[in-house]
């Protein structure tokens, strides 16, 4: 086990694009790490540099007490698992996991028995004899664990080991990951563009952008706290609501509306423009008129299982709010709509960061 120090990390490819940006980053002993963030924000060339697969152009590596940013990958300890597994096809299940203990020229009888020894443990037992191609989707996700386990390293990296799986599946292997690295107490650096994955399995997650890391916390810091707009925008399973609205008297002025003013607008100027931050889960709707709500009128349904969003339109501004199923309005009908005072977040226009 190590931690994972990273220090003015900057990659550039060919063609001045810049994939990390003097990224500076702590990764604790033991500790489970999510790398969030759109497609081409950073985070598989942050994973890979991490692997020693890309070489960073400035910056260095440090794992545990060694820095590491010259090494070879197969000189750091570390064991990867790819997006699309990279089993070797014509092995059987038993060689593939033992593959990285013969390249580490162990003795036949002794890489064998970790090899059935991990693989028992991953449910793989009566599988052993059998090639990727007869294997699902989901047992194809075990043998290469499976194979990263047995290599025992200090650190795993995850690069989107579950996006290939359906969705019963992944709820499944989300599980089953997360026993497993809490049994082995392994620092574990997994990389993901699905939020939920992220909330579900992370200890702290690093939430990227343009190859910089916009915010960097606890999964209910970073769901509850957006530091900014992006962070803001990104992360949750209902897009949060982002209104423009301007401080005014006290309060704030969405659309000709008032809403309660929170205690860290009087930071603020009058007059000064903000974005209002509240997410559906935390606006109410009621069936008729509320002294303080918002007037409008229901824009689109949209059944969520357990909830339905409702986009109701408020003026020319959108916003949503999620209701029980059984209370489901009809597009069209007029409702009223009341955000928690206690839940709302405000970014300034200027530069999108959270105020307070």
């Amino acid at each position: 086990m190590a931690a994972i120090t990273l220090t003015g990390l900057t990659k550039e490819f060919p063609g001045a694009v810049r994939a990390l940006d003097a990224l500076d980053l702590s990764i604790a002993d033991g500790e489970f790490f999510a790398l969030l963030g759109p497609s081409g924000c950073g985070k598989t060339t942050l994973l890979r540099t991490i692997a020693g697969l890309e070489t960073p152009t400035a910056g260095t590596v440090r794992i545990g007490e060694r820095e590491v940013t010259a090494l070879t990958p197969g000189a750091r300890d570390v064991a990867m698992v790819f997006q699309d597994y990279a089993l070797f096809p014509h092995m059987t299940v038993l060689d593939n996991i033992a593959y990285p203990l013969r390249i580490r020229h162990e003795p036949r009888q002794a890489r064998t028995a970790r090899a059935e020894s991990v693989g028992e443990h991953l449910g793989l037992r009566a599988l052993m004899g059998r090639r990727p191609a007869e294997l699902s989707g989901g047992q194809q996700q075990r043998v290469a664990l499976a194979r990263a386990v047995a290599c025992r390293p200090s650190v795993f990296l995850f690069d989107e080991p579950l996006s290939n799986l359906d969705a019963r599946l992944r709820l499944e292997a989300r599980t089953f990951l997360k026993r497993l690295q809490r049994e082995l107490g392994v620092t574990t650096v997994f990389v993901t563009h699905d939020q939920a994955e992220a909330l579900a399995l992370a200890d702290r997650i690093a939430v990227m952008e343009a190859g910089q890391i916009r915010q960097l916390g606890t999964p209910r810091e970073v769901f509850g706290r957006p530091a900014n707009t992006f962070v803001a925008n990104f992360i949750g399973s209902t897009p949060m609501n982002l209104l423009p609205a301007v401080v005014s008297g006290g309060a704030l002025d969405l659309g000709g509306h008032a809403l309660p003013a929170p205690t860290v607008l009087s930071t603020l100027d009058g007059g000064e423009k903000v974005t209002v931050g509240v997410r559906p889960e935390y606006v109410s709707l009621r069936r008729s008129a509320t002294e303080g709500a918002l007037p409008g009128s229901v824009s689109i349904v949209e059944n969520l299982g357990t909830s339905s969003l409702v986009t109701v339109e408020v003026g020319d501004l959108l916003i949503g709010a999620t209701v029980p199923e059984e209370d489901e309005p009809e597009a069209g009908s007029p409702v009223w709509l009341v955000p928690n005072p206690d839940r709302l977040l405000i970014y300034r226009a200027a530069d999108g960061a959270l105020v307070g």
